[in-house]
């Protein structure tokens, strides 16, 4: 049981939590929500006694052993799965105990650890641990490789199969969904509902929550208040609460109305003057009730296209991929496969660079939406020097009222189908077609990225809309929630949120009839993907999306094509279908050539045999990896609101740090691209 009484929280001079007064029973699953700011990140640092309580008292058993995911990790030469183990420390120890005496034939010691491991119930550990990092997205060659050779991404996931490994009667988790691919959010989901313990946990994926929790802690306004239920059944009972404090207040306001006119007309009249009288004590007795403040209700809109042409945009026998350094012999190409060796398949780049999506282009082809291209989807790839090819012979139609989600796993070529449609990679092959009138509006993960530091986001506008007048360029940004002065704040000073919603009012403005988002959703609170969906429901022109979000899927798309093994087609299916494809695709994999996605199965931990020069590849994989680390040191320091202390300048630094820093990476992911080629040839 966990007790707060007259708990209050601060951070710096900030009051977060005030007069919280509630108790969370053993066995709760519960979901922590609440906007930005609120406190939840806070809440979890208390609990573990990072913080102090400013009033009142947190109470939680000595005894409660508490798990939670950590925020960094470090760059350790420990095997994955040892690091994994780890987390269970009782076990681990006599794990290495009986290791260290069996090299040193310490009988006596060895029979104590079996002793230890037996009390313990330690002998299925490492099968445990193995079976995270599977639910986790590791394939089983990768159990063996080094924690520092692994992205920062990856790392992410380590962090919590660490944490889920660790014994635990309270278990913290901080947006776990975060780095994860929907087969591992539908795993973990499973783990989840089988945990024997107490859950908090903090998401802004409403269906994550709902398939999870069994109540809901919501902080709103410095107070926390406890429902019964998951994120749904807070919304119904939330609702009802605000329906009837505000039917509560409208009486009392009624009443006191009623009660002042008496006394004004009256309390100058001798007769009345004691019925008044008695009338100014009862009003000064009434109980105050408050007015529902409802939540300011975040709304945004994408324009109507300027013009709405039926075919939008097409791809014709397409074969999309990356143009790479090195040659490939035509001797090396598979037949029916992709522009990589059988070897190349299975070890893609361990920073997951874009490239990285280059998963075995298997024999098949699609065609696009009710076989509109109107091809047979089926030919033998051309074999092509200097490519390395992703998708095969994709047909794809795009039209006015498309609602397209693309389904795949991580790396399986879903951002390279989605680059290909604008336009941004050239085709290996094929054709890409657009209607004269076609205007594309795109998000992606850079786009964020590459807001200009030191700007305002008015200045980002005016760079779109040169000669628009100011007023009406506030007047935009502020139904984008940038209001008054806010349009003039420099963009340093913004949270991720902000900026994902700066960059997707820049792609409002130039009213396109074709919206391509690729991850719209990361940042995003639960309030901003709910406007999202809105705007994207009402947006009269063609919308492809990738995201991981479900209940964004499900509210905007009515179609899904699926990307796997090299191949873009139609899914006859929804999203449960597509779980249900994800959880049989291991289990139907026969080992006859179909091979997992790049970016789950990994690089090795070493070098592989091939005309690449070893010492070359492994000191490029580690410029690579340390890159990486930089960039990730940085992102942390970028996130924290005491970077901008100084009115912004140290972020304005750091920015500029962060672009130098990408361009090398993405110069570092090319040469380490080239030189896995090489060695595959």
């Amino acid at each position: 049981m966990i007790a707060f009484k007259d708990f209050a929280l601060r951070r710096g001079e900030r009051l977060l939590l005030s007069k919280v007064d509630l108790v969370l029973q053993a066995g709760w699953r519960v979901g922590v929500i609440g906007r930005n700011g609120t406190g939840k990140s806070s809440l979890f640092a208390a609990m573990q006694g990072q913080l102090e309580a400013d009033q009142g008292d947190l109470g939680i058993p000595s005894r409660v052993r508490i798990a939670a995911v950590a925020q960094e990790t470090p760059s350790l030469p420990d095997p994955a799965l040892d690091f994994v183990l780890s987390g269970d420390a009782a076990v681990h120890a006599a794990i290495q105990a009986e290791a260290n005496a069996f090299a040193n034939e310490d009988w006596e010691g060895v029979a104590a650890a079996h002793h230890r491991l037996e009390e313990l119930n330690g002998y299925d550990a490492s099968a445990r641990a193995g079976k995270l990092l599977h639910g986790l997205g590791f394939s089983a060659d990768t159990h063996g490789r080094a924690v520092s050779t692994f992205s920062g991404g990856w790392r992410v996931r380590l962090n919590l199969a660490r944490a889920l490994m660790t014994p635990s009667d309270l278990l913290l988790l901080d947006e776990p969904t975060n780095h994860l691919d929907l087969d591992a959010v539908l795993w973990l989901e499973q783990w989840l509902l089988k945990y024997p313990g107490t859950l908090l946990l903090i998401s802004h994926d409403r269906e994550f929550l709902d398939e999870v929790t069994t109540h809901t802690l919501h902080l709103n306004d410095g107070k926390a208040k406890l429902y019964s239920g998951n994120y749904t059944a807070f919304e119904r009972q939330r609702a009802e609460h605000l329906r009837l404090q505000q039917i509560t207040h409208e009486k009392a306001q009624a009443e006191r109305a009623h009660l002042q006119s008496f006394i004004d007309r009256f309390s100058a009249s001798a007769a009345k003057a004691k019925q008044a009288q008695s009338r100014v004590k009862r009003l000064a007795k009434m109980a105050g009730t408050e007015a529902v403040r409802i939540e300011r209700a975040l709304r945004i809109e994408f324009p109507a296209p300027a013009k709405l042409p039926h075919a939008l945009l097409r791809l014709a026998h397409a074969d999309c991929g990356y143009v790479v350094a090195d040659a490939v012999p035509q001797g090396d190409l598979l037949r029916g496969g992709g522009a990589a060796s059988a070897a190349n398949q299975n070890h893609p780049p361990a920073s997951d660079p874009v490239p990285a999506e280059a998963a075995p282009a298997k024999m098949g082809a699609s065609t696009g939406p009710a076989q509109r291209a109107g091809h047979s989807g089926v030919r033998e790839p051309v074999a092509r020097e200097q490519h390395a090819l992703i998708l095969h012979d994709v047909g794809f139609i795009l039209e006015a009222g498309d609602r397209v989600a693309l389904l795949g796993p991580n790396g399986a070529g879903k951002s390279t189908l989605v680059k290909s449609l604008v336009g941004d990679l050239p085709l290996l092959a094929g054709e890409r077609s657009g209607h004269p009138d076609l205007r594309i509006g795109y998000f992606a993960q850079h786009t964020v990225e590459s807001l200009r530091a030191g700007t305002s986001a008015i200045d980002h506008l005016a760079d779109i809309a040169p000669g628009v007048a100011t007023q009406q360029l506030r007047d935009f940004l502020g139904k984008w929630n940038f209001p008054g002065d806010r349009a003039f704040e420099s963009v340093d000073v913004f949270s991720g949120g902000e900026r994902a919603r700066l960059a997707l009012a820049l792609i409002a403005w130039r009213q396109p009839n074709v919206l391509l988002l690729d991850e719209p959703t990361n940042h995003l609170d639960l309030d901003m993907r709910e406007a999202l969906a809105e705007a994207l429901d009402g947006f009269e022109g063609a919308i492809v999306l990738v995201s991981h979000d479900r209940h964004l899927i499900g509210l905007v798309c009515d179609t899904f094509w699926r990307v796997a093994d090299g191949v873009a087609q139609p899914f006859d299916g929804d999203l449960d279908e597509y779980a249900s494809w994800l959880r049989s695709r291991d289990s139907s994999n026969d080992g006859k050539g179909s091979v997992k996605p790049a970016a789950v199965a990994e690089p090795p931990a070493k070098p592989r045999k091939g005309k690449a020069n070893p010492y070359k590849l492994a000191r490029a994989e580690e410029r690579v990896t340390a890159l990486e680390a930089q960039l990730l040191a940085l992102d942390a320091e970028l996130a924290d609101p005491a970077t901008y202390a100084d009115g912004g300048a140290r972020g304005v630094e750091l920015a500029r740090q962060q672009a130098e820093l990408r361009a090398e990476l993405d110069q570092a992911e090319a040469e380490l691209l080239a030189l896995y080629e090489a060695d595959a040839a």
